[in-house]
């Protein structure tokens, strides 16, 4: 496995192996890596085949995070990370520095950025406004950078791969986007790196993010129907009851254009946020 942290060097390495007729498939990550990372990597290796090539990427990008956001704090831990893509087959990692992603102050700062508009208003874009811009700015760079024919994300963030696949159609991006289904803990918690944020009651409480997408799904399992406004309701009495639980927002939308929808039926997809003291998770599921 060859670590590169030059993006330049990185594009060079990637542009090669194109012109030699190599299949490239990348991984995006902010590391501290996870099982549903792992099980990425996993895929994304078997979508590769015989000689292509798996490039993952480890990069905190400062630009999805908003003022008083968690980019200071968030889990880094290189020398683990590295061991363990060696140990999943990956080929390269791609580990570039913040000062080298982003133009420096005698440039006259980071001033390019992509921006989708549809798809990501509202949930994460309502609650976490630029962070999508930072999201796509910074995949458009590795999608730049590594040369993918495949790029494998996780479901867990799924209005982020939405966005994505949006930006790839309108821009023209020769890439496939692979989305990979969510990998739970055994309680049913949604794999994150932030969920090493959580104390011991905290983290006993976070079961009630994955439980709210369980109850509507029960709900629904004897009717045709229910008016997402009371299962709204319903989902904040279930999240806000835990001791340190706040729910950020709950919505039920269209899968492919993400409109919310009024009368929720089985087939509709449900997305979450909530904080568990401190610490935001989010959760989606197809109803």
């Amino acid at each position: 496995m060859r670590t590169i942290r030059k993006p330049d060097q990185m594009q060079r390495f990637a542009l090669k192996q194109r012109r030699e007729g190599r299949r490239i498939v990348v991984v995006p990550t902010m590391g501290a890596l996870h099982a549903g990372h792992l099980s990425l990597i996993e895929r994304a290796r078997k979508r590769a085949g015989k000689g292509g090539l798996v490039v993952v990427t480890l990069f905190v990008n400062r630009t999805q995070f908003g003022p008083g956001e968690d980019f200071k704090r968030y889990p880094r831990d290189e020398k683990r990370d590295l061991k363990l893509c060696r140990e999943l087959g990956a080929d390269i990692v791609f580990a570039p520095e913040d000062k080298d992603m982003h133009a420096g102050k005698r440039d006259g700062g980071f001033s390019a950025f992509v921006e989708e508009t549809a798809v990501s208003q509202g949930m994460e874009g309502e609650s976490r406004p630029a962070h999508f811009r930072g999201v796509t700015t910074v995949v458009a760079k590795l999608f730049n950078l590594t040369q993918p024919d495949i790029a494998v994300f996780g479901a867990k963030d799924f209005q982020q791969a939405a966005v994505i696949k949006r930006m790839v159609r309108d821009l023209n991006f020769p890439v496939e986007i692979d989305v990979a289904p969510t990998v739970r803990e055994i309680d049913g918690v949604a794999m994150s790196s932030r969920n090493k944020y959580l104390t011991r009651s905290q983290r006993e409480q976070a079961p009630v993010v994955s439980r709210a997408i369980f109850l509507v799904k029960e709900m629904l399992a004897t009717t045709d129907f229910i008016a997402a406004d009371k299962l709204k309701h319903n989902v904040k009495c279930m999240v806000n009851a835990q001791p340190d639980a706040e729910l950020d927002y709950v919505e039920f939308f269209d899968s492919e254009t993400l409109k919310p929808v009024q009368k929720v039926a089985t087939g509709v997809h449900m997305a979450l946020a909530a904080r568990i003291g401190k610490t935001r998770l989010i959760d989606n599921a197809v109803l």
